[in-house]
């Protein structure tokens, strides 16, 4: 029988190409995103596009009736995946670029989830992944308005897996390494928009940040959307998932890293990526 799965942040990048290859497994496939041209796009690929604003409370609403309607009130799977990082030193970030992180990193993703949750309940059955990040495991410099989203993201997951046991509803994060897609570019918009980087005490790094995020070059180790999107709907179509997958080598070396090396010596080690 054909899954129904709701996939947020499909305009591009890992969202998109799971989308695009769940519809290839004959998935029925519901895919969101927040801007006109990115809906018509993913009409294009004769996918159900739903309109989504993850930070405005109604709009969530209004995109779970629209599901339901359209898929005569079932779900298999939910992939919350939409996210984007705000880069900048925290003591750099005003309040309200954290606000606005948390707010499409981990709020609006709650409000969706619980909405879906009372249906996976009464069907017995469903299954909830989220997207996080080797960034919900490891800090880095200049990540940490995103870093703490994830990092709430993990504890938020975590807790969920434990309370819906029993329940018939498996609960999967998955933690992503570098990959091939727009995040480096959205990210890069978002730093030139809350940072003034001339009156930073941080001005010099923030330079070399920008060239290396202004860079073709991609880090050790970086899988295309597309390689991570098998991944993904390789894991929606297993019948026992693990609660938790390491995609990427870079995500596998980095927790071994954190599990085997002491905070001193794993600092001087995250200093230098």
């Amino acid at each position: 029988m054909s899954k129904t799965v709701l996939i947020t942040g499909c305009s591009s990048g890992i969202g998109l190409e799971t989308t695009k290859l769940c519809k290839k497994e004959g998935f029925k496939v519901f895919a969101t995103a927040r801007k006109r041209e990115d809906l018509q796009r993913l009409t294009s690929f004769e996918l159900e596009p739903i309109f989504l604003e993850l930070t405005d409370i109604q709009s969530i609403h209004k995109a779970v009736e629209e599901f339901l309607q359209k898929s005569n009130g079932k779900i298999d799977i939910l992939f919350n995946n939409a996210a984007y990082g705000q880069p900048g030193a925290l003591e750099d970030l005003p309040l309200k670029a954290l606000q606005e992180q948390f707010a499409t990193n981990l709020f609006g993703w709650h409000a969706l989830t619980q909405k879906i949750i009372p249906i996976m309940r009464k069907q017995g059955f469903g299954r909830i992944i989220h997207h996080s990040s080797i960034l919900g495991l490891i800090a880095l410099k200049y990540r940490g308005a995103y870093n703490a989203s994830k990092f709430a993201l993990e504890g938020y997951t975590d807790t969920l897996r434990l309370e819906l046991q029993g329940s018939g509803i498996d609960v999967i994060t998955l933690n992503t390494g570098p990959v091939i897609s727009n995040f480096r570019k959205n990210a890069l918009q978002k730093f030139l928009g809350y940072i003034d980087m001339q009156k930073s005490p941080h001005k010099r790094l923030y330079k070399e940040e920008l060239k290396r995020m202004e860079g073709s070059k991609n880090p050790p180790f970086t899988l295309t959307s597309e390689e991570v999107a098998k991944i993904i709907v390789d894991i929606m179509q297993t019948p026992h998932p693990k609660p938790r997958y390491y995609i990427t080598k870079a995500s596998t070396v980095l927790v071994l890293f954190k599990r085997a090396l002491p905070t001193s010596l794993l600092d001087k080690i995250l200093q230098k990526i």
